[in-house]
């Protein structure tokens, strides 16, 4: 656990990143991403078809009328944990080769914090990060405000977050 009075090392910072744990080093082409663009559209296509970018929908959650979000968000849970499961115990590789690996991650209260931010942003806004395109690419463009702000929050997050405890 890191004190605040001795700052992190770059190997502290990086392990609390995912995406720096598990980097490929492999180099692609670009037109190699043209799959990600497809499985991205169909992924979209899926978020329209469950309502999961209804704002409706969302609302209802937050208000606990409706069981749909929680069904939709509970059975990714469990698919995510089934995955990473099997993952470990099987030891499955990328579709390259390359090792997946799963760094340990300790609690602290900043998680609450950002957790009640994160949420706060979704029931005033009626979307999350990711769904943010889909609506978009629907013809809300409305929520093209939102999705300016998450990305003036990244920013700012990434402005501070050697000043922040982690």
């Amino acid at each position: 656990m890191n004190n605040s009075n001795v700052p992190n090392t770059d190997f502290e910072v990086r392990t609390q990143d995912t995406m720096y744990v598990n980097e490929s080093q492999l180099q692609h082409k670009g037109y190699h991403n043209i799959r990600y663009l497809i499985v991205g559209i169909l992924f979209g296509i899926i978020f329209v078809k469950a309502e999961i970018i209804s704002w409706f929908r969302i609302q209802e959650m937050f208000r606990l009328q409706s069981f749909h979000m929680y069904g939709i968000i509970g059975s990714a849970v469990i698919v995510g944990t089934l995955s990473v499961w099997l993952i470990k115990k099987f030891n499955i590789k990328t579709i390259y080769g390359e090792p997946i690996t799963f760094s340990p991650k300790q609690f602290n209260k900043g998680q609450i914090y950002g957790g009640l931010l994160f949420g706060l942003g979704w029931g005033l806004t009626g979307a999350c990060p990711g769904p943010l395109f889909v609506q978009i690419g629907t013809g809300a463009t409305v929520v093209a405000v939102a999705l300016l702000s998450a990305i003036a929050g990244t920013w700012v997050y990434g402005k501070v977050r050697d000043r922040l405890p982690h």
